[in-house]
């Protein structure tokens, strides 16, 4: 190239660029814009796409069979916090999602039968988890390992309100190891739903709150078990306002062969107050046959005393009897003898125990506290009868169920004067009360 025509090339050059640049400007906004629907239609790593609506249940299962679909499910989600994947699946299932719900709990807890039924139970139009608080802890089956959970579901009869998953724990995080479904509409309602100790020991103690002492009773081996504790259990629960803590309600102790404990925890409905006692049970004779043979209630003892008894541990709704057994005592303020708000509460628990059975009877003990004559105080104590036993009798308790003795101040509970032999308020105050003997 001769060195004359070098600036003529780059001249030439830079007018071919400028007229490249001004056509590709013109293409530009001479192009329309592509619409929403266009966008839609190219590939999801070119244009946003919305989110796939909730399925329906009629679309939601997979075309395979159900064996090959539940083939593939893998183990279901690891979750550290167990309250994190009972919320997952709460909200799937109330979307009618069996595919989703279905890979959260995995094949370990799913086979055909639990998956066709499960798949006609969130169908029902009536299908709706309870809110709030339908999702619940039911208690540990293994320290630290294995616990059960349930979601409780609205406006269904008692036995076919829960759906329970077994969780097991595994390298630090929970995943369900079994599922437990409901009985259907025309299958027999099983008092317990799963019979082994937990299973007992939380169908006892949703019967005792619910004051069902007939249902509690059931789950009990009444040798080793008075029906007065079982009532002493239900009024301690109605006076202190108790439900099961919301985290571990009931903890293992001990765990052999045929014998299980538990420490359950209750707490007031204000969160406020914190009480446990303790269950054991046994397997007596089959597999399907725990029962519960110890209640402690100590530490519902010392709670009761604390707020509703001023600290004194003796002033107790379950005493012991000083010619023996358990009784139920209802206290009274001095020289008094009718019933005070309290004690109507817990004559209505009793109430209802006989009511339930005509068979059952009791014997109602009068006693005083040792100020004024002997004549004066075997008088007061036979009102202090009369008044409960008339109670009981308005209540619908035929009288013959009924039984009644005056004991004046001859069987104190406590020293009516000190060691130095002044007076002893204290002791005076548990010494005025009747006593009932349930006489089942």
């Amino acid at each position: 190239m001769r060195p004359n025509a070098v600036p003529y090339f780059f001249l030439g050059l830079a007018a071919v660029l400028a007229v490249s640049a001004v056509a590709l400007l013109f293409i530009r906004y001479d192009t329309p814009k592509p619409t929403l629907a266009e966008l839609h239609k190219k590939p999801a790593s070119e244009a946003f796409v919305e989110p796939a609506p909730i399925k329906k249940l009629n679309e939601t299962m997979p075309p395979e069979t159900p064996d090959e679909f539940l083939k593939d499910l893998g183990s279901g989600l690891s979750v550290i916090n167990p309250t994190d994947l009972l919320v997952q699946i709460a909200k799937v299932l109330e979307n009618g999602d069996i595919e989703s719900v279905s890979k959260l709990i995995g094949k370990r807890a799913l086979d055909t039968e639990n998956l066709a039924k499960l798949t006609a139970l969130i169908a029902e139009d009536t299908f709706r988890i309870r809110k709030p608080g339908g999702i619940v802890e039911i208690g540990e089956i293994e320290l630290n390992r294995a616990a059960r959970w349930a979601l409780e579901l609205e406006d269904r009869e008692f036995g076919r309100d829960r759906i329970l998953f077994e969780l097991l724990s595994e390298g630090g995080k929970w995943r369900i190891d079994k599922l437990i479904l409901p009985p259907g509409t025309g299958d027999l309602i099983p008092k317990a739903i799963l019979a082994d100790s937990l299973g007992i020991a939380d169908a006892f103690l949703q019967a005792v709150l619910k004051q069902d002492f007939e249902f509690a009773r059931d789950f009990v081996d009444t040798v080793s078990v008075s029906d007065t504790k079982i009532a002493a259990l239900c009024i301690l629960f109605e006076e202190g306002d108790f439900h099961m803590r919301s985290a571990k309600p009931l903890r293992v102790m001990f765990k052999r062969a045929d014998t299980v404990g538990y420490l359950a925890h209750v707490v007031t409905a204000d969160h406020q107050h914190n009480a446990e006692f303790t269950l054991n049970l046994r397997q007596l004779s089959t597999a399907s046959n725990w029962l519960v043979t110890e209640i402690n209630l100590d530490g519902l003892l010392a709670d009761y005393a604390n707020r509703v008894a001023g600290g004194d541990v003796y002033y107790s709704p379950f005493v012991k009897n000083p010619t023996g057994g358990e009784t139920l005592a209802l206290y009274f303020g001095f020289d008094e003898d009718f019933i005070n708000n309290r004690n109507r509460r817990q004559l209505e628990i009793v109430a209802a125990i006989l009511k339930s059975d005509p068979n059952k009877k009791i014997t109602i003990s009068g006693h005083t506290d040792a100020l004024g004559t002997a004549v004066y105080n075997d008088r007061l104590s036979s009102k202090r009868a009369d008044t409960v036993h008339d109670f009981l009798t308005a209540s619908g308790v035929p009288t013959e169920q009924i039984s009644t003795i005056a004991e004046g101040a001859s069987q104190p509970r406590r020293p009516n004067v000190t060691q130095t032999g002044e007076d002893n308020p204290d002791g005076r105050r548990t010494n005025r009360r009747t006593e009932i003997y349930l006489d089942f």
